[in-house]
């Protein structure tokens, strides 16, 4: 009987885990679509609302880090039980990364609504609507152990940094036609990048899914599209 009840008890212990898992993904979501709302309706209040809420993802984070760290010193997980331990913890971290780049979004919004919109916002929706849906998918893949859409996820990446190096091209000769615009192109510039970085972490999330649900590692080398550090900006346009 007592081991029948720790089992339970340990069970238990690792739905709660998954309930945090998702209370962290409806957060961090959240945070990501309200940022790009906010610069997107030039919405400051929301934007600061953001900010606020990150706080709530990292105490999310903190308690997994608790959770976890109990179970691994008292139940001694193995096999298919320890990669959902782990698999927690490393998708909080990602989590509570998202949610961090999605404030630094909102933060840059501030100052971006009150100046004079610029060319590029179009580029910064259709990436972060990229971005979201990315998101959103591998966390449906997380609740449902479904390794075929995580690896869906995982080939996507390489559609962002494509969209990353294109949209830095076009923030880039912006700044230089009217430099005017270079203070709102370079909080634009900053925006792609934290777009860019919860791509990666959504496709690490995936990568995390995959070995939750198989056993082994995604196999293959993570596809990447970005040379933005190699770009070279042709000011004459016609």
């Amino acid at each position: 009987m007592p081991a029948e009840h720790t089992v339970r008890e340990f069970e238990h212990e690792l739905n709660r885990l998954n309930e945090i898992i998702a209370q962290m993904g409806a957060l961090a979501e959240t945070q990501l679509i309200d940022s790009l709302r906010a610069i997107a309706e030039r919405d400051t209040e929301l934007a600061l609302q953001v900010v606020k809420n990150d706080a709530k993802v990292d105490a999310l984070e903190t308690e997994i880090d608790d959770l976890t760290l109990q179970e691994l010193a008292l139940r001694q997980p193995v096999a298919v039980d320890l990669r959902r331990v782990v698999g927690a913890l490393r998708t909080s971290t990602d989590l509570e990364r998202i949610a961090d780049y999605a404030t630094n979004i909102a933060k840059r919004a501030v100052p971006l609504n009150q100046m004079q919109r610029v060319g590029p916002i179009n580029g910064i929706r259709r990436m972060g609507g990229t971005v979201l849906s990315m998101v959103e998918d591998v966390l449906e893949a997380y609740d449902h152990g479904d390794a075929e859409r995580a690896t869906e996820v995982w080939s996507r990446d390489e559609e962002v940094d494509e969209l990353y190096s294109s949209l830095f091209r076009e923030i880039l000769t912006y700044m230089i036609e009217d430099p005017r615009t270079i203070t709102a192109c370079t909080h634009l510039l900053f925006v792609a990048k934290n777009i860019e970085r919860i791509g990666d972490h959504a496709t690490n999330i995936a990568e995390t899914v995959y070995f939750l649900v198989k056993g082994v590692r995604l196999q293959g080398t993570r596809p990447k599209g970005d040379d933005a550090s190699f770009a070279v900006v042709d000011s004459h346009r016609n």
